[in-house]
């Protein structure tokens, strides 16, 4: 098997109305600030995915999903992913690992992260690690505008 990897990323807006109910690494914060989106928003499982179809050389996350259609309108992260993870094994590779790392100060990840790996991992079918780190006020998530997330993926092709 020959291993490739892809890089994936993904930001996005907190919503501008201010209203609550963030959705992360396929878990829900009621208490956070939601995030602008087509699907659910979730920047962690949409990197994943995103990375998933870097590595499978599959394009990527707006080739595969259209904002334009309408059966990805409000989908939640875990379906993007396990799709994702789907769309590549339909091609033939297998999914190794992800690793994504969410940028921002908030939500505090530590105390979830084992569920959320859990989670991510469920939904990619595959083992999925999940880091955070923030900008120390610098850019955009430094400034309270949004969320990002960066992602790495190992496929095994034949």
């Amino acid at each position: 098997m020959t291993p490739r990897i892809g890089i994936g990323v993904d930001v996005h807006a907190f919503a501008k109305d201010g209203r609550l109910g963030l959705r992360l690494a396929c878990m829900e914060f009621p208490d956070e600030r939601a995030l602008e989106g087509h699907s659910d928003g979730d920047i962690a499982a949409h990197a994943a995915a995103d990375a998933l179809f870097s590595a499978a050389g599959l394009g990527d996350l707006g080739s595969q999903y259209g904002t334009d259609d309408p059966e990805w309108a409000g989908a939640s992260g875990a379906r993007l992913l396990g799709e994702a993870a789907a769309r590549v094994r339909a091609a033939g590779l297998e999914v190794g690992n992800i690793a994504v790392q969410v940028i921002g100060p908030r939500p505090k990840l530590a105390r979830v992260r084992d569920e959320a790996q859990r989670r991510l991992s469920e939904a990619a079918g595959a083992p999925v690690s999940l880091s955070a780190t923030t900008t120390d006020g610098l850019g955009l998530t430094g400034r309270g505008e949004g969320l990002a997330a960066i992602a790495t993926a190992l496929v095994l092709a034949p």
